[in-house]
Formats: structure tokens, C-alpha cells, sequence
């Protein structure tokens, strides 16, 4: 506001992902939209099937179309815009990546500069790096992988890496659930506890994780690259961060936050919304954004700026999550997309504990989503 006076912008903080597309669909609801909100990627085809949002494209030029929608990464794009029009603008963007603790790789006799690259890679160093006191409790496992949070988040990086392009198809109708790579990439999530021994048994924790790493309780975890900056402020040893391991390819999701439009302003309101989000994505603004959190920068421009330049000479791990991009397949997202999701978290918890085999897992979230989805075929 101070480099734009004539903007004037009141900040609504909401809490979680969740609870923020929540407030901002009641609102809309009750006709005291916001004009702006910061909403994941996936919740695209919730907004549109409630009508609250405008498409981007109807308020720009074919040159801005082109040249400031078309900047954005691809794999941005890929869960941002549906049926020919662009609902919203990457913003604090991420995938998930590994990170490892170099100190217990080269305790446990491993080049600490060498991550897992492959499945079996991950399993064979993670055996080597659990860790078991006299009693035979564990003190270190070989890596951890969260299945409370985001689920599917993850999961769909080890189904990515097992040659699957996601988990839904683009026009957010249909879900691919039960196929082989799927139910492959189920299994091996639990044999990491099960039959291999290097992940603790059960489910997970998503916001302990980090701490987790710190602690030495784990030696590699997978998260968001949004966690990076907090890693590079808490870890007490020396850390490095790659790609998640390969099956058949690399792969990973992407995810975090888009910028959506809402319906119900006056064209001076959505016309300063517009301006605001230009801004926000600017080189300068966004290098600011990405350096003080860890989230990929979405557009190529921004990396070319000095700041950035200097902050990967510094951090080259940051590179890693915007390298990644070129193998990313778009996180799961659907119509009724909370509803979608959560049948398929319940399912991976169901094999993750053991009530289901990872196929009946898989057959059984399938057959939910497909019961849902049918109306929007």
C-alpha cells in the first residue's frame, strides 16, 4: 500500500487452507464476498461448482493473457485453469521434496552427499540409518513420510514416481484410484513400516514432522519445500534436500495456494484486486516471497532476479522443488473435491493401520468417489 496509495487492502487472516475457503464461500454465501482470497489450487472446481469466483481471462487482454498468464510454470498452470479459462493464479506454490540429515548419513557409513534416488535406494539407506538402542526400541527411523494432514498430498508423489500422471482427470470428473500403479505405489508406502522396518508403523504425523527431523528421530522426511526456510532456521546439523525417489520416473505433486477473483465486487474493487495480484507476482515481490518462506517461485522472470540469484548461491536447495517441476503432475482435485479426498485419506489410513489390503483399499475409494462424481459426467 505504501508504493501504491490509491490501493487501499484489509487483510483477513483465517487459519488454515481449510478454514479459510470456508469463511470465504459463507461470505460469498451471505453476500459480503471478499474480493480476493489465497485458496489451494485444488479447492478450483469447489469454487466454480459454488459460483463464487470470476474467471482472470474475462478482465485481461490477449497480450496480458499471453505474456503474464503464459510466465507461470506450466505445472502452475495445470491446476489453475480448466475448460479454457484461467479461476486462479499461482501464488506460494510448492511440491513436496526430501530432506536428509548428513550427519546420520555419514554415521551410519553412507555418502552424506548422496540422497536415495530410487525406491529401493530409500529402503536400503533407510535400513542402514534406523537406529535401535539395547532394548531394541528404534531412536532413529530411516525416513518418514507423513499420513495425517495431507495424505494424498504425498502420496500422489509416490504414485507420480510410479508412472501415474495423478490421481483425476483435468476437467475434475473422474478419479483413477484402483490401477495398478496406484495400489503399487500403496504397497509400497506399507512395506516401508511393515516389511522393510525403516518408517515407525502407523499413522503419521504432517505438523510434527519437522520437529521430528530436528530431533534426529529421523534421518530423511518428506514435506514441503514450503518448509524450507524453517528447516534452514531449525536444524541443528547439516541438511540437504532432492527430488523424491524414483520408481519408473521421477515425480511429484504440486500444491499450495492460488489467488481467486470473487464475484460481487464493484469494477473499481475487482479492477485493484487485479492490480494487487499483478504486483504480488512481480519479480521483486515474489523473490521476497519465496526467500522468506520456502515456496517455489511460480514464474521463471523471478529467478532471474539478483535476489534470487544471490539466495540459491546461498541455498542451492532451493532449486530443487523448481527442477522437480518438470516431472510434477497436478495434486487431486475434483468437484466435491473436500468429499473426494477425504474418502481417499480414509482409505490410505485404512492400509497404513492394516484394516484394508492396499487394493480393497484403493477398490473401495474408487467405487465412493465414482458415486459421487457421476452427476458431474
Amino acid at each position: 500500500m505504501a508504493q501504491n496509495p490509491e490501493a487501499k487492502i484489509a487483510a483477513i487472516y483465517t487459519g488454515s487452507y481449510a478454514d479459510t475457503t470456508a469463511r470465504a464461500i459463507t461470505a460469498a454465501r451471505g453476500g459480503n464476498p471478499p474480493q480476493l482470497a489465497i485458496l489451494l489450487s485444488t479447492d478450483m472446481f469447489t469454487l466454480i461448482d459454488e459460483d463464487v469466483v470470476l474467471p482472470w481471462d474475462d478482465y485481461l487482454t490477449e497480450a496480458e493473457v499471453k505474456d503474464w498468464i503464459g510466465g507461470f510454470y506450466p505445472a502452475f498452470l495445470r491446476n489453475s485453469q480448466t475448460e479454457g479459462k484461467t479461476w486462479g493464479i499461482p501464488f506460494q506454490r510448492s511440491t513436496p521434496v526430501l530432506y536428509w540429515n548428513k550427519d546420520a548419513f555419514k554415521a551410519a557409513g553412507l555418502d552424506p552427499e548422496v540422497p536415495p534416488a530410487t525406491w529401493d535406494e530409500m529402503v536400503e539407506m533407510g535400513k542402514k540409518l534406523t537406529l535401535r538402542d539395547a532394548s531394541g526400541n528404534v531412536t532413529q527411523w530411516g525416513v518418514r513420510i507423513p499420513s495425517s494432514g495431507f495424505p494424498s498430498w504425498l502420496f500422489t508423489g509416490l504414485v507420480a514416481a510410479n508412472g501415474q500422471d495423478g490421481l483425476a482427470n483435468d476437467a475434475g470428473t473422474e478419479v483413477m484410484f484402483d490401477t495398478p500403479a496406484v495400489v503399487g505405489a500403496l504397497e509400497y508406502l506399507v512395506s516401508l513400516s511393515r516389511e522393510h522396518g525403516v518408517m515407525e508403523p502407523g499413522i503419521i504425523e504432517w505438523g510434527a514432522t519437522p520437529r521430528a527431523f530436528f530431533d534426529g528421530q529421523a534421518a530423511m522426511i518428506w514435506t514441503t519445500t514450503g518448509n524450507l526456510t524453517n528447516i534452514r532456521k531449525n536444524a541443528p546439523f547439516p541438511f540437504g534436500v532432492a527430488m523424491l525417489p524414483a520408481k519408473v520416473r521421477r515425480g511429484a505433486p504440486t500444491g499450495g495456494g492460488n489467488f481467486y477473483l470473487f464475484k460481487g465486487a464493484s469494477e473499481e474493487q475487482t479492477r485493484a484486486a487485479i492490480d494487487f495480484v499483478k504486483w504480488a507476482t512481480a519479480p521483486e515481490q515474489a523473490a521476497d516471497w519465496a526467500i522468506a518462506t520456502g515456496y517455489v517461485a511460480p514464474r521463471p522472470d523471478t529467478w532471474e532476479t539478483d535476489r534470487m540469484k544471490a539466495y540459491v548461491a546461498e541455498v542451492p536447495g532451493a532449486l530443487v522443488a523448481r527442477e522437480q517441476l518438470a516431472f510434477a503432475v497436478p495434486e487431486l482435485s475434483t468437484f466435491e473435491g473436500p468429499r473426494v479426498t477425504k474418502i481417499l485419506n480414509d482409505n490410505l489410513a485404512a492400509a497404513i493401520i492394516g484394516e484394508k489390503t492396499p487394493a480393497q483399499a484403493m477398490a473401495d475409494a474408487q467405487a465412493e468417489a465414482d458415486a459421487i462424481l457421476a452427476a458431474y459426467r
